[in-house]
């Protein structure tokens, strides 16, 4: 079984993480990034979702959203967390729809995030790291977009 692991923007496949610069339209707003939109919908209050929005980078946007996190309404890593990713990467492949045609082009690829980097083990939630020859973590990210991946395959 191939893996496609990706770890940054710019690598081959850094467009199926959050922070690639693919713009999102949610109702009448345009987001930079998915990150942008997705730290933004933990939260209820729209002041605090246009800051995150305004930010430039979707780095900037994620730490807004932390610099606010006694306000958020959504737990972190919770079931509620997970289906607002998944509706964030539901708006990304529509509002860019050449990303369809690329995760089709991973074929039966196991997508994982690769957080091996990343110091003292963050990431395992969305990621994996890769210890000893086997990937670590629960992966919630890539196991969102092979879900994806299958009902796009089932509607065409």
């Amino acid at each position: 079984m191939s893996i496609i692991a990706f770890k940054k923007v710019n690598d081959d496949f850094g467009w199926l993480g959050n922070m690639s610069a693919h713009k999102i339209k949610a109702g009448r707003k345009i987001w930079r990034t998915a990150e942008a939109l997705f730290q933004a919908l933990r939260f209820d209050d729209e002041e605090i979702q246009e800051i995150i929005r305004l930010k430039t980078s979707p780095m900037t946007a994620k730490m807004a959203a932390k610099s606010h996190k006694s306000q958020m309404v959504i737990v972190p890593q919770s079931a509620d967390d997970l289906a607002i990713m998944m509706t964030v990467l539901r708006l990304k492949l529509l509002y860019n729809p050449e990303l369809k045609i690329a995760l089709l082009g991973t074929f039966d690829a196991t997508i994982i995030e690769d957080c091996t980097n990343r110091p003292g083990g963050s990431g395992l939630f969305w990621g994996a790291a890769l210890k000893d020859g086997v990937w670590v973590g629960e992966n919630q990210l890539g196991l969102l977009w092979m879900k994806l991946r299958s009902e796009l395959r089932n509607n065409m």
